[in-house]
């Protein structure tokens, strides 16, 4: 039987589409198989040929996956609805997301569309599909559009003899190391005399490694997880995964090399460690990008994610003189309103998460973790060269003495966005009757402002959870101000508040 429309629509993760897509997990049936991906792939062709105006037969799309098991199963159902549909259809292979996006900007391939088999960091059950159009990744309510289209169009066969095959990574990495070659303007190999280690999770980062690094002259020795492995047997491909943090940070400091570089499993998002062992990610790698683009976009503003800390807002407005901006948590909305800034006439160089997500306006707002490292790689030869450090960038950013996410589901409420909408509502409620200020504009949930710091409750993006994160400049505040919120959100038994006991 046919997969429902109700269980396409399920599909929906944000701006992806995301399911399981291979058994062996208790309990997680497959939700994303040939069926779904051949089914979805025709709706995209809908979609894309409204959007740009053409025939489908006339449109040209790209498609490229990471190293997950079901990525060939996922790519040959892509291919048979491309190729049915008789499109122009180019099979990339191995790739990355963000150069699935530049296939459609690179003058030898000019796609109208492409498509990427991921699923970022999740599970190496997990499977799913990111869609490209010339105004980069589609929103959420495309998604909803492609999959509605989806469950109008049968499976469909086509014939996977007609699907091209081209090296998009070659023409990506030749971008990349174009860029840093122009901006350093010191020869073919201006990295030569700079130790450079890659932690690729296993992922499809391996290229920057080899391609990228080793091309300009790096040394790349103590390098680790470059083979793509969609069992991912080494640590989860994430740069928030502590346990992947501390590997790239053993591998800089083992090979004592000048950085290291890590990589999720598409290469959209990327954190670094420096010489010493110290890391930037999160809030860090958020001011080391602010200070590398400040000189060229003096008083920009910074979108971040709104998890971001104070020390934070403090580096960007007190030492660099920018403006922060903290919108909403998903790599999509700092994006969006990062374009929206520009296109009002407000500068924002920057929309960037703690998640490692991060876009640059010179980049076409495309979150890409290897575009990041270049701007690092760039900005470390230039410190080394006048015998400085790339530590010198940050030095000044403080950090919180303590702090914490705690995630609180929402259980047995149908319509639990409803009810979450209600826990703010009071909650703000009760902590302005206890005398507790909540910083005005808040663009997601109802963040409180204590003496020694903050807290932070809102809505997750999709699932019936409430994260609440908590930042402290003293130790012990973290417990302080957890047990405040308790007292806020008493009587709410749909809460689960169990989290606090851990």
């Amino acid at each position: 039987m046919p997969i429902s429309e109700k269980n396409l629509l399920k599909l929906a993760n944000g701006s992806d589409v995301r399911g399981v897509s291979i058994e062996g997990v208790a309990d997680e049936p497959v939700t994303l198989n040939a069926e779904a991906a051949n089914r979805i792939t025709s709706g995209f062709l809908d979609f894309l040929a409204q959007k740009t105006g053409k025939r489908v037969k006339d449109l040209r799309v790209a498609v490229g996956h990471d190293s997950r098991l079901s990525a060939p199963m996922l790519k040959e159902a892509v291919l048979e609805a491309l190729t049915y549909a008789g499109v122009v259809t180019v099979d990339c292979g191995l790739a990355s997301t963000p150069s699935m996006f530049m296939s459609i900007v690179f003058p030898e391939t000019k796609m109208d569309g492409s498509i990427m088999i991921t699923a970022s960091h999740l599970p190496y059950n997990r499977n799913g599909l990111k869609f490209f159009t010339k105004d980069g990744g589609v929103e959420h309510e495309d998604i909803i559009a492609i999959l509605e289209a989806a469950a109008r169009n049968p499976e469909v066969k086509g014939d996977l003899s007609k699907a091209q095959k081209y090296n998009l990574i070659d023409r990506y990495c030749h971008h990349l190391r174009k860029k840093i070659r122009a901006a350093l303007n010191m020869g073919d190999t201006p990295l030569k005399g700079m130790h450079v280690v890659v932690d690729a999770g296993n992922g499809a980062g391996g290229f920057f490694a080899t391609q990228v690094l080793g091309r300009l002259g790096a040394d790349t020795s103590g390098s680790v997880f470059l083979e793509p492995d969609g069992h991912f047997p080494n640590h989860i491909p994430n740069p928030e995964n502590k346990q992947a943090m501390a590997a790239i940070r053993k591998a800089v400091l083992d090979s004592h090399a000048d950085l290291g570089l890590i990589f999720d499993t598409d290469v959209d998002r990327m954190s670094a460690v420096l010489k010493n062992g110290k890391e930037i990610s999160r809030n860090a790698l958020i001011a080391m990008m602010a200070a590398i683009l400040a000189p060229d976009y003096p008083g920009s503003t910074i979108v971040t994610d709104s998890v971001t800390s104070d020390e934070l807002t403090e580096f960007l407005q007190g030492e660099l003189g920018l403006r922060h901006l903290r919108f909403k948590r998903g790599y999509k909305n700092v994006i969006d309103e990062c374009i929206r800034l520009n296109k009002e006439g407000t500068v924002s160089p920057l929309a960037i998460e703690t998640s490692g997500h991060g876009a640059l306006s010179e980049n076409y707002y495309l979150d890409d973790g290897a575009y990041l490292a270049v701007k690092l790689l760039i900005a470390a030869a230039k410190a080394k060269a006048q015998g400085r450090h790339l530590a010198d960038l940050v030095k000044k950013l403080g950090e919180p003495v303590e702090s914490r996410e705690y995630r609180m589901k929402i259980m047995g409420e149908d319509d639990f966005r409803s009810y979450g909408e209600n826990v703010l509502k009071v909650f703000e409620q009760r902590a302005a009757e206890a005398g507790i200020r909540a910083a005005k504009p808040s663009y997601e949930g109802v963040r409180l402002v204590f003496p020694d710091g903050w807290a932070l409750l809102r809505m997750s993006l999709h699932d019936p959870q409430m994260p609440l994160n908590i930042e402290s400049r003293k130790k012990g505040g973290v417990a302080e101000i957890a047990a405040k919120v308790q007292e806020f959100l008493q009587g709410f038994t749909s809460l689960d508040m169990s989290v606090f006991k851990d």
